[in-house]
């Protein structure tokens, strides 16, 4: 089967946008938005209002790329409790495969401030709760 697939194009099949032209305007809409929409300015202050608000004893450290961020936790066991509980209270987590006792949190760049807030309190309370 990937033989099939790995000719004309060559690897045409892992393309994003695979050159076909509703694919290209779509993506080139999306880089509209983030170039011209202020997304890309207001990260370096969401991702300081995650860091403010993420305060607790077993957090070891907070580490961040943009709003890629991880929570480090002492290990794996207590770092799944967490995110179980964030899950159930309607906050997706996760886990990094390279460190995973650190939860992933990765959320949209048009997160508001009270959607901040409100992440920053689930991830407490599961915390509290693990």
């Amino acid at each position: 089967m990937m033989q099939t697939l790995s000719h004309h194009p060559a690897l045409g099949h892992i393309t994003t946008f695979g050159g076909h032209p509703v694919s290209c305007a779509a993506g080139k809409a999306a880089m509209e938005v983030l170039f011209h929409g202020n997304l890309i300015q207001s990260v370096e202050l969401k991702k300081k209002r995650f860091a403010e608000g993420l305060h607790h004893p077993q957090i070891r450290s907070f580490h961040s790329a943009g709003l890629l961020m991880a929570i480090e936790f002492a290990d794996e066991a207590f770092n799944k409790k967490v995110i179980d509980g964030c899950i159930s209270r309607g906050v997706i987590a996760d886990w990094f495969l390279f460190a995973p006792h650190c939860l992933r949190m990765a959320p949209p760049l048009i997160i508001s401030e009270e959607e901040i807030r409100h992440a920053c309190s689930v991830i407490l309370q599961a915390i509290d709760a693990a």
